[in-house]
């Protein structure tokens, strides 16, 4: 049984930072893709970071690419998501996703997902 398991969200005042985990299990963790996904409240699931299973990253959302850091360590089965300089825009649960193949940038390509963190900005 594949699970993705999300950890490390939590109430962060606004310039702060948080890292997001992503544990896996029940796959070959080494060779999926990996990205995060964040929903705010009444809005649809947005895509923030993909990174390929060689660690090798391929995009991010554009507005977030100088604040967010997506990476991995197939070692301990675990993605991660450093976000820096936190708005309160960023509010959203936060999402892992995986996928046995290449890194996509829409949710509809991701075969697994994790029950989502919370992570709540204040100003």
């Amino acid at each position: 049984q594949v699970q993705l398991v999300e950890s490390g969200g939590g109430l962060v005042q606004a310039g702060g930072s948080l890292r997001l985990s992503c544990a896996a299990s029940g796959l070959a963790f080494g060779t999926y893709a990996v990205a995060w996904f964040r929903q705010a409240p009444e809005m649809g699931r947005e895509f923030v970071a993909p990174i390929n299973w060689n660690g090798l990253t391929t995009h991010y959302e554009n507005s977030l690419k100088c604040r967010f850091t997506i990476s991995r360590n197939n070692a301990r089965n675990t993605a991660y998501l450093q976000m820096t300089s936190l708005k309160p825009e960023d509010t959203a649960v936060y999402y892992c996703a995986a996928v046995g193949g290449p890194a996509g940038s829409t949710p509809g390509e991701y075969d697994y997902w994790g029950q989502g963190t919370q992570v709540t900005v204040s100003s």
